[in-house]
């Protein structure tokens, strides 16, 4: 039991100090319907709803539906609708009744936030029909206090001078020169002014346009943005006590003071009105001062605002300003766009855009920047060749410039006459569409000093400078070679020049070595040989081509040129001469067979393929393992021999000169001996291997 008592003291101690819950939000709106609506109600019925809203609310009550039973005076059954005790309305009947006192579908109004509603039936019903009772909306609506002229207690206007009506109350205020007394009603004389700060307004002495009061002592301080000036307009009805004197008009006794920063205050007074007064001031204060006696009907003033004006010192050469107006306030922008052609410097450097603002100092809070003619900065250079101003300069704006190649050695792309302009948007712009950006590609077969006399390697005499100035010299694991430029980073040579024991020599096995002046050789980045080249015992000279890509770039010059490459469907003539070069075997005065370090050159012609064929096949008779001529090789030489390329001359050129170029037709490859009667030197056909090597060359 003990334990039990325990716990019911516990539980009354929780309930009785439990927190109060808080006050349930004002209702504002709601309905109400008689019992059992919208069945028929029951007799014997007696109901009371009391509805509120919030003070400074009144309720608006509208009946949806109301059928209660038609009696004259509705004597017994009724909707009586109370506001405290006193009776407003006492509703039966139905829409159409003839007797009874039905309240329509208008809604009703009571006199405060309150309304009480009884509902009464008796026990008969004399009526066929029954009746449902009724169903009705209620809301709160805001009173508008200011609207009625006295309050009920007879204690006068609810507000002295001036009535705001606010939601659920209201608000007093008082006129200009009065302030609102601790009833919150009542207003009194009062000339604190305060300080006006809006740009625009009112004011005028207290009571205006009544007599002002004695003993005024008033103050009014007029104080805007600084940047904005302010003008007073006085009223004409302007009278405030002043003296005439010989010397004038005086203000001994009444007046209205006007002080400006910066300047001596001076004094209004007299019956006429001083008009409009520009005091170019954001700060005015004015001080009206009447004395116990005397009479001054008073004044009354609009003040404005204006901005103050920035000097504007004209135009900006080559340049554009908007908006273009005839003077320029407080706040106004200006913008500065140049011409065509021009940019935009302010302190040394460029902008994109200016604009600047009028301050309320009444200056522009940037100087005005200049306009210079803009460039488009150095031309792009141009590899192996040159640019040079037709008109302009410094890079500027329509200035033109052309380009030209290191000539004979490069020439331009497309041989165009490529000129450039500097137009507007900073870029330089061709003379042609199609010209995007101009290139000098190498000019091919066309060395400065043509051979006049053709002599033979074998025997044959040097070849004159710059003859021959695709020629090189290869030295391969101390080996030497031939090959030819075809490009300013590509030799073309023969395959078997660059295999050694059935595999490619390493990169850093060859030297590459060319021109006249080149004491230090060239070095090899990487080898390409033909993919169908096998030729493991030296009996298989077929696709015996190879490229060699160097580790820097040439540029060409008299000494060291490119030769040019034939076309695919290029014809090899029989009888055509063309020439072979080389750094191979030839012999001395003593008929001795060496090697030279010169170059050499012999002029042979193309020989019939079945007829060179018919040559080896005869050697093959008598000897082994001679190679066998394919359609991807030509034969060159003379019957009589003499004339031939030999030994260190493989991979050396065969060119034929055509249409004033030199063209690669042939790599020297193999031959059985050098310059022998009946025998002739076998060359790789170029023409055959064109898309091989500019694929090789594009893809790597």
């Amino acid at each position: 039991m003990a334990w039990t008592s325990c716990i019911i003291l516990f539980l009354s101690v929780c309930v009785c100090g439990g927190r109060r819950l808080p006050d349930p939000e004002p209702v504002m709106h709601g309905g109400v319907q008689s019992s059992l609506y919208p069945q028929p109600y029951p007799p014997n019925l007696q109901q009371q709803w009391d509805l509120s809203v919030p003070e400074g609310y009144r309720i608006t009550l509208t009946f949806t539906h109301l059928d209660i039973e038609a009696t004259a005076g509705c004597f017994y059954d009724s909707l009586t609708v109370f506001y405290d005790t006193k009776t407003l309305w006492k509703f039966c009947g139905h829409e159409n009744s003839a007797d009874g006192h039905h309240p329509g579908n208008q809604p009703i109004l009571s006199p405060g936030n309150r309304l009480s509603l009884v509902f009464q039936s008796d026990g008969n019903n004399p009526e066929r029909r029954q009746n449902v009772g009724f169903s009705a909306q209620y809301q709160a609506i805001d009173i508008d206090e200011c609207s009625d002229p006295d309050p009920e207690d007879g204690s006068g206007p609810l507000c002295s001078q001036i009535c705001l009506n606010t939601l659920g109350s209201y608000l007093c205020s008082c006129h200009h020169g009065y302030e609102l007394r601790s009833d919150q009603r009542n207003c009194v004389l009062s000339c604190s002014g305060g300080i006006f700060d809006e740009p625009e307004g009112h004011l005028f002495s207290p009571g205006y346009p009544d007599p002002s009061p004695h003993a005024l002592s008033c103050q009014y301080v007029i104080s805007v943005e600084s940047g904005f000036t302010v003008t007073l307009n006085f009223n004409d009805n302007f009278h405030i006590e002043s003296v005439d004197t010989e010397q004038g008009t005086i203000c001994p006794h009444h007046w209205l003071q006007v002080t400006v920063p910066d300047k001596e205050p001076w004094k209004l007074c007299g019956g006429k009105s001083p008009g409009l007064i520009v005091t170019s001031s954001n700060s005015v204060r004015l001080d009206f001062h009447t004395d116990g006696e005397g009479l001054s009907r008073g004044w009354s003033l609009d003040y404005s605002t204006h901005r103050v004006k920035c000097p504007f010192s004209g135009s900006v050469d080559n340049g554009r300003v908007t908006p273009d107006l005839s003077e320029y306030l407080y706040r106004d922008y200006i913008f500065v766009r140049c011409d065509l052609g021009f940019k935009l410097m302010t302190d040394g450097k460029e902008v994109e855009g200016f604009s600047t603002m009028c301050q309320n100092n009444r200056q522009w809070h940037l100087p005005l920047p200049e306009c210079h003619t803009l460039d488009c900065g150095e031309p792009e250079a141009l590899l192996n060749g040159g640019v040079n101003f037709l008109s302009g300069s410094q890079n500027q704006y329509l200035s033109v410039v052309q380009y030209h190649c290191h000539e004979p050695f490069y020439s331009l792309l497309g041989g165009m006459n490529v000129v450039f302009t500097c137009e507007a948007d900073r870029r330089w712009r061709s003379n042609s569409d199609i010209v995007v950006s101009p290139a000098c590609i190498p000019v091919c077969g066309q060395p400065t000093n043509l051979i006049h006399g053709y002599q033979r390697i074998i025997g044959g005499a040097e070849a004159p400078a710059d003859t021959i100035p695709w020629q090189v010299l290869l030295s391969i694991n101390g080996g030497r070679a031939g090959g030819m430029v075809i490009a300013d980073r590509w030799i073309m040579t023969a395959a078997h020049n660059l295999m050694t024991y059935g595999k490619p020599v390493t990169n850093d096995g060859v030297q590459i070595f060319m021109g006249l002046t080149h004491v230090t050789p060239v070095l090899a980045a990487s080898i390409h040989i033909h993919p169908e080249y096998n030729n493991p015992n030296h009996v298989n000279y077929n696709h015996d081509i190879a490229l060699i890509k160097m580790q820097g770039t040439i540029t060409f010059n008299s000494s060291v040129m490119p030769i040019c490459l034939p076309a695919e469907d290029t014809t090899y003539t029989v009888g055509v001469m063309g020439i072979v070069s080389g750094f191979g075997i030839t012999i001395n005065a003593d008929d001795q067979r060496v090697l030279t370090d010169r170059m050499k050159y012999v002029e042979v012609p193309v020989v019939e393929q079945q007829k060179c064929n018919r040559s080896i096949t005869l050697v093959q008779s008598t000897r082994a393992n001679v190679p066998s001529l394919t359609g991807n090789m030509f034969c060159a030489g003379l019957d009589k021999g003499g004339k031939d390329s030999c030994q260190g001359d493989s991979g050396s050129p065969y060119a034929m000169w055509k249409d004033q170029r030199f063209w690669a037709m042939g790599i020297v490859s193999w031959g059985v001996e050098c310059g022998k009667k009946g025998t002739y030197g076998v060359y790789t056909r170029v023409a055959n291997y064109i898309d091989w090597i500019n694929k090789t060359m594009h893809e790597n």
